[in-house]
């Protein structure tokens, strides 16, 4: 019994050694893969909320106030699907992409074209939902989050509640579109963290994926069913993944 269970580990033990081959990224034409230190950053058409400065997205709420003007005095405004909003005496204007000083402008100059004197118009965003980023893969919480202030790899997983025993951390690839082309880098979270290259910026509308050990799970699948064999697997099956 002991010997068919050995000769059983090892067969196991062989097919982790298969799964701990080096990853491949690409493959998609229409994608481009890139080393990890050579992402471009998006320009404001390609967010729908940007960082520093914050560029004005679908679903975003803007608070609107013409000084002096009562009919005009805080308004709530929600942006459309189409980063449109509609204002009185102005009509719809397109705001995606703008920062909240470039809105206030644009209504400026059209609340001047409507023969209003010196208008003072205030624009603050009320709430962000343009700016998120994805984050997929073997964290502890996958999900959509926002992007607040500066992002960074680490800081996204962390908003994630970190990694799990799963996790092939050499495994980590942010996807970003600029300019309507997809690129792809990969990333070392365990080299990240130990200062080995810097920590990569987010941006909105990025995707963070990490990737899944299959060895660690298929080990942890052996240790369910051969209990007394755990010892020499773990450290074989240590060698191996790592």
């Amino acid at each position: 019994m002991q010997r068919s269970r050995f000769i059983l580990a090892i067969g196991l033990m062989a097919s982790l050694a298969g799964c701990g081959g080096k990853v491949v990224l690409g493959g998609d034409p229409q994608l481009s893969v890139l080393d990890a230190t050579e992402l471009p950053v998006p320009r404001g058409a390609d967010l729908s909320g940007g960082v520093q400065p914050y560029y004005v997205g679908a679903f975003d709420r803007l608070t609107i106030d013409v000084f002096g003007i009562d009919e005009l005095a805080q308004r709530d405004i929600q942006v459309d699907a189409n980063g449109k909003i509609s204002y009185p005496l102005v009509g719809v204007i397109d705001v995606a992409g703008k920062t909240a000083g470039d809105v206030e402008k644009l209504l400026t100059e059209r609340l001047k074209a409507s023969y209003i004197r010196d208008p003072q118009v205030t624009v603050n965003i009320k709430e962000m939902v343009s700016r998120v980023v994805t984050v997929d893969g073997e964290v502890k919480r996958p999900g959509i989050y926002p992007v607040v202030g500066r992002m960074s790899l680490l800081r996204v997983i962390a908003r994630a509640e970190g990694t799990n025993e799963f996790s092939k951390l050499d495994d980590v690839v942010i996807f970003r579109t600029v300019a309507g082309q997809r690129y792809a880098a990969l990333y070392n979270l365990d080299a990240i963290r130990h200062g080995a290259y810097p920590d990569p910026e987010i941006y909105a509308n990025d995707v963070v994926t990490v990737g899944d050990s299959r060895s660690r799970r298929l080990f942890k699948d052996i240790l369910a069913v051969f209990p007394a064999l755990a010892t020499p697997i773990v450290i074989a099956v240590d060698r191996l993944a790592n």
